[in-house]
């Protein structure tokens, strides 16, 4: 389980196509020190399994339906991404709830100057607006956020100066696609309602 508190941007090395999917190589000293093999790293908020480690790196492969449901397809070499290892059992609990598990892909479609901050417009796949929720989270290329206002197809989120300093979130521009996660509790609520109903 992850929190949403990106903990490093790296950057992709290279990116390795095989079969229908693909090994990424990402420079990211800060996750990797203690990182093994087989261990979780979420990689823009995608929750992927480490193959191969160094101290200042690792390599995951993604297979074809990550490339699916994610933007990780459009990685190449320099592109960054966000990286966060999986919350410790002592960890303190700072976002949400994030279980790596991408719910859609949206895109931006507009980013507009707030104060010393931004403020983002992103289009949602329709099947996710409802789990939508002014003030509720949700998390987008790994970085859990509130949900600041409620907009005809999606939703909005203001961006403080540090989350765009540490974050791709800071790079990205209208037309970009980016990954979302939806509160996993009002999925379960939902379920068990039409479970009753």
């Amino acid at each position: 389980m992850f929190t949403g508190i990106v903990e490093e941007k790296g950057h992709i090395v290279r990116t390795i196509r095989a079969d229908q999917g693909m090994r990424i190589e990402v420079d990211g000293p800060l996750v990797s020190g203690d990182l093994e093999i087989g261990d979780s790293i979420a990689v823009n908020g995608v929750c992927l399994t480490v193959v191969a480690a160094t101290s200042t790196g690792f390599s995951a492969d993604v297979v074809k339906e990550t490339l699916d449901r994610t933007n990780l397809g459009g990685l190449q070499s320099g592109s960054a991404v966000d990286l966060e290892r999986p919350m410790s059992a002592t960890g303190r609990f700072d976002g949400h709830i994030v279980q790596g598990h991408v719910d859609g892909v949206g895109r931006v479609d507009r980013v507009s100057p707030e104060g010393d901050g931004r403020r983002m417009s992103i289009e949602a796949p329709e099947r996710l607006n409802r789990f939508m929720v002014e003030k509720g989270s949700v998390t987008v290329d790994g970085v859990s956020l509130t949900i600041a206002g409620l907009i005809e197809g999606g939703f909005e989120a203001a961006l403080i100066p540090h989350t765009l300093a540490v974050t791709v979130l800071g790079e990205r521009l209208p037309g970009d696609l980016v990954n979302l996660e939806v509160d996993v509790i009002a999925k379960y609520v939902e379920r068990l309602l039409k479970e009753r109903a």
